[in-house]
């Protein structure tokens, strides 16, 4: 039986680079100390709401400081997306 031919593989060629010039980047330094402070008030204002027992931080919200502590954490997993 007669034997196949090998083809030849063509040889790797990379492909070419991206232009460094074309790629901006933009200096993110503000994003985590934003993120921790919201982190950190949000669990301070809990924190706060239970050792007074609703008197502070604000005694009309009633329960709703609950939510609003809560609000500057979602905050902080928000601005968490902008870290690069």
């Amino acid at each position: 039986m007669p034997k196949s031919r090998i083809r030849k593989k063509a040889d790797f060629t990379p492909p070419p680079a991206k232009q460094a010039a074309n790629i901006k980047l933009t200096s993110r330094s503000w994003v985590a100390p934003v993120m921790l402070a919201l982190f950190l008030i949000g669990l301070a204002w809990i924190v706060v709401f239970y050792v007074t027992d609703g008197d502070l931080p604000v005694e009309s919200l009633g329960n709703w400081n609950i939510v609003v502590g809560f609000g500057f954490i979602a905050g902080g997993f928000g601005v968490s997306t902008q870290w690069k």
